[in-house]
């Protein structure tokens, strides 16, 4: 089921590949908010700000490692595209040695570091500790997320986005029948949740490297192609150390918002948490649209193909400003709806939605510049350019400081809600500007002028 997108109309190309990741992403999406939904039905508004508040602390662990891995395979897409069989079974090989190594870094250093981290985002004392167990078995199972991240991006470098749709599809519905089984059935509280995800995820690796060993001979490395090649490495952590630090960087962005969102108290969390569930859901289609151009990017970077590239990213922002105001109006005009899904019949509204419709409200009319960095940012480091993506993140890091250190100084709650939109703003306008640096560099390399 490869996809070579150097030939062919590239809207349909891009439609077609985009629509399975679409729909995969919004699985995982869901399952994650389901775990959100079932801990307030189930446990309540306390352990549901819990879970909630350790969402951009997962987005920080868990987006260095999965940068990282993504990073590692641009070089498969773009040995694919050139059509050099040997160079992408070694990059498979290289990058899954630099995976396993990962796994073991990340997880060690995420379990040393948790206390200290929820202490300094000021994690309201009486969720502390529901906090602590949810993240920390988050971070035992990284292994799981890392591993399912990595072959899923392997087969979308070649042009395979079905197959881990199918087991995100799976998967998703695993998580749900655990969800289930763990907190309602045997009472687990915050931790069944997060073991639902772990096992989930795990799953979703195993059925992903079945398929791979089965069907896919293309990301077979030899035995002896496992070992570290030096110019493999360096050319996948070119790329791969950028993106990781663009994830932690846009991530530590988010923790600090959280912490200046903690400050209003555990319902402020709970409304934030619930509205942001929401928020990440409605953008998927944004986030898939760019992963959609790294592969396509990165195979018609590979096949000197520039001009295709150019008119790749023009259709992706056609689709992104209609998707985002579609999206903005769903979410807007739903919003009383989407949140009682989050919460049990005795929980008081009142002051939950107070603060949900102040976030939302800020947040939806930024969706466009949200939705154009996706694109230009997984273009530029699907060719392979990994530096401005990553000041892109730089920028995001400043703006939402700034307006947090702001929020935490006036407390001001709609301050705290403007820090994604500032982020938003300000990395929306240094990414498009990155691109036309980058596309022009591009075109000065040789071979590339002409197509």
């Amino acid at each position: 089921m490869q996809k070579n997108m150097t030939t062919g109309n590239p809207l349909s190309i891009i439609l077609a590949f985009t629509v399975p990741l679409f729909i995969g992403n919004l699985c995982q999406q869901i399952y994650n908010t389901v775990d959100t939904m079932i801990v307030g039905q189930y446990l309540g508004e306390r352990p549901l700000a819990a879970v909630g508040s350790t969402g951009t602390l997962m987005f920080m662990i868990i987006g260095l490692a999965n940068g990282l891995c993504t990073g590692f395979t641009v070089l498969v897409s773009q040995k694919f595209g050139e059509g050099n069989e040997d160079g992408t079974r070694r990059s498979v090989a290289n990058g899954t040695i630099l995976s396993a190594i990962l796994i073991v870094v990340m997880t060690v250093l995420s379990l040393v570091l948790l206390p200290f981290i929820l202490t300094w985002m000021h994690t309201p004392k009486e969720i502390y500790q529901d906090a602590y167990i949810y993240i920390q078995v988050i971070c035992i199972g990284i292994f799981a997320n890392v591993a399912y991240n990595y072959l899923a991006s392997c087969l979308r470098a070649i042009g395979n986005s079905r197959i881990p749709l199918y087991m995100l599809i799976f998967s998703s519905v695993l998580n749900i029948i655990l969800d289930f089984a763990f907190i309602g059935g045997l009472g687990t509280g915050v931790a069944g949740a997060a073991w639902a995800t772990v096992i989930s995820q795990g799953a979703s690796a195993v059925l992903c490297l079945l398929y791979i060993v089965k069907r896919e001979p293309l990301l077979q490395p030899s035995a002896s192609m496992f070992r570290l090649n030096r110019s493999i490495t360096r050319n996948q952590l070119t790329v791969g150390v950028p993106m990781a630090l663009q994830f932690g960087i846009t991530g530590s962005g988010t923790v600090i918002m959280q912490s200046a969102v903690n400050l209003f108290g555990a319902t402020a969390v709970a409304a934030y948490s619930a509205a942001g569930k929401i928020t990440s859901l409605s953008m998927q289609g944004a986030i898939s649209l760019g992963q959609t151009m790294a592969t396509y990017a990165g195979q018609n970077f590979g096949a000197r193909k520039v001009s295709r590239i150019r008119q790749g990213v023009r259709y992706a922002l056609v689709i992104n400003v209609i998707y985002s105001i579609a999206a903005g109006l769903l979410v807007y005009l739903g919003l009383p709806f989407f949140m009682k899904l989050f919460f049990n019949e005795q929980t008081d509204m009142t002051e939950i939605m107070k603060y949900a419709r102040q976030y939302i409200a800020v947040c939806v009319s930024f969706y466009i510049p949200l939705s154009v960095i996706f694109t230009f940012r997984n273009t530029m480091q699907g060719c392979g350019y990994g530096f401005l993506p990553m000041m892109g993140g730089v920028v995001e890091l400043f703006a939402r400081l700034a307006c947090a250190m702001l929020a935490m100084r006036t407390f001001s709650y709609i301050l705290a809600c403007f820090c994604d939109p500032a982020a938003w703003l300000a990395a929306g306008i240094f990414t498009m500007v990155s691109y036309l640096i980058v596309i022009r560099k591009i075109l000065r390399l040789p071979g590339m002028a002409e197509t």
